[in-house]
């Protein structure tokens, strides 16, 4: 059987490697059967060039996977339209962090066959191998799809548990020359970057936040640094992005990741996704010994009131310890912050500003976004109990329109009061922000100019 991965276009010049399809790719190789992939990222093609690349290319299957953002949604929509235009339609498969929490609504608007739920490595080999020996796929696990009366879904599928069994990503089918351009903080212009996942999951239940399947599983760290070696031999990779949900989800993960690094010698610069109670002194200094640079935190919000509403396990004042210890080790911190959850006001909103303000490092402009309640999460679920949305039609039709617009107002104040507050507060942090900047720069112009530096390479944006 021969199965096409379509990589969405995400409508930027640089683009993360999409480490769902790499991991397909090679399970369904292994499996023995074909697989090709669609770059419609590197291209830029519209998308009716797929239409025509699936009328003069047959496959058996098209498979795409999606979050469950605004972008991806209606980039899901086009790419739907094109495959069902085409003369010769394959098998269409949908699968990711997008469909899994609703998956008869994203069947029913984008017409595709199958729905995978959850990991997909397993199953999308079921899915073919299915039709190969002609078995019903009411038995296969983790799958939705229409029987002919109606939508029929199979129970779940366990997930893997030893993630070490699972090959690495099939880098070969891709272009990795656009891949390891992609820019993170701490990279050098000469920097190439790959992204990595060490493990899946998380044991946090922040409100506003879903993932596909319960608790955490870890791969061992020599397996995670084998997958490393490999990059940066074949593709000269020097700067590693572990893009798993939490990689610092304990202090004990972090700190054999970054001492078996140090043992093995390897040398290469790297960032991760972390939780400030994890960041103490002794951990961080580990991280940066073993090469991290940047530590990505999900903040939230700066008022313990909204802390504890949003399940968030966090107290401003671990916040603040562990911010102001990761900067005294070097490493640049990350601030996301979500506003409008449920307790947010204004004068929450100025606190979190004025903490942006206060650490500001220039590792990396913040702004502040509303919270989104997506499909899957708690507070979608709060959402939809207290009225304040109708379901994954409202979501995704008439709410969720772009993600710094308010899609669901938690808060007291009206919808305009929300957007207006957003207005002044990132107004305040883009101007700080390129304050900053220029002066920075200034002082770079003084020493090319009054001290004759020869080393200065230009003016240059990266």
């Amino acid at each position: 059987m021969r199965i096409l991965l379509v990589v969405y276009d995400n409508d930027s010049y640089t683009s993360w490697f999409p480490l769902n399809m790499g991991y397909l790719a090679s399970a369904i190789l292994d499996a023995g059967h074909e697989v090709e992939i669609y770059n419609q990222d590197l291209h830029h093609y519209p998308d009716e060039h797929l239409t025509h690349y699936l009328d003069n290319n047959r496959f058996d299957f098209v498979g795409v996977g999606v979050v469950a953002g605004y972008w991806p949604y209606k980039k899901l929509m086009a790419i739907s339209k094109a495959i069902n235009a085409c003369e010769h339609r394959p098998v269409y498969i949908i699968g990711g962090h997008g469909p899994t929490p609703e998956p008869e609504h994203y069947l029913e608007k984008t017409g595709a066959d199958i729905a995978v739920l959850g990991e997909g490595e397993q199953t999308i080999v079921e899915v073919m191998d299915a039709f190969v020996t002609h078995r019903s796929m009411g038995d296969v696990l983790g799958v939705t799809f229409w029987d002919g009366d109606g939508f029929f879904q199979t129970p779940r599928r366990p997930v893997i548990q030893d993630l070490d069994s699972i090959p690495f990503p099939r880098w070969d089918l891709f272009p990795m020359d656009l891949y390891r351009m992609g820019r993170d903080p701490g990279i050098g212009r000469t920097d190439f970057l790959m992204s990595v996942i060490s493990g899946r999951g998380c044991t946090h239940k922040c409100t506003f936040c879903y993932r596909m399947e319960k608790g955490v599983r870890y791969r061992s760290p020599d397996n995670v640094l084998d997958e490393v070696e490999q990059l940066q031999k074949r593709y000269g990779i020097t700067y590693i992005r572990f893009c798993d949900e939490l990689m610092m989800g304990d202090s004990t993960r972090s700190m054999e990741i970054s001492e078996r690094i140090l043992q093995r010698g390897m040398k290469f610069k790297w960032n991760c996704n972390g939780r400030l109670n994890y960041a103490i002194p002794e951990v961080l200094k580990a991280m940066k010994r073993a090469g991290c640079v940047f530590i990505n935190y999900g903040i939230e919000a700066l008022d313990d009131n909204v802390l504890r509403n949003i399940k968030k396990g966090l107290t401003v004042e671990i916040i603040t310890r562990g911010i102001e210890a990761t900067l005294a080790e070097g490493i640049h911190p990350g601030f996301n912050i979500l506003w409008a959850n449920p307790g947010d006001n204004e004068e929450t909103l100025t606190k979190a500003v004025e903490f942006l303000l206060k650490y500001d490092d220039q590792g990396q402009m913040r702004t502040i976004r509303p919270v989104t309640p997506y499909p899957g999460s708690q507070l979608y679920y709060d959402a939809i109990n207290q009225g304040l949305l109708a379901g994954p039609a409202d979501f995704y039709e008439n709410k969720h329109v772009n993600s710094e617009l308010v899609s669901v107002n938690f808060t007291e104040l009206s919808d305009e009061e929300v957007h207006r507050a957003l207005l002044d507060a990132n107004r305040i942090l883009i101007d700080h922000y390129y304050r900053k900047l220029q002066a920075k720069t200034v002082e770079t112009a003084k020493e090319v100019y009054l001290n004759r530096n020869a080393s200065f390479r230009g003016f240059r944006q990266t």
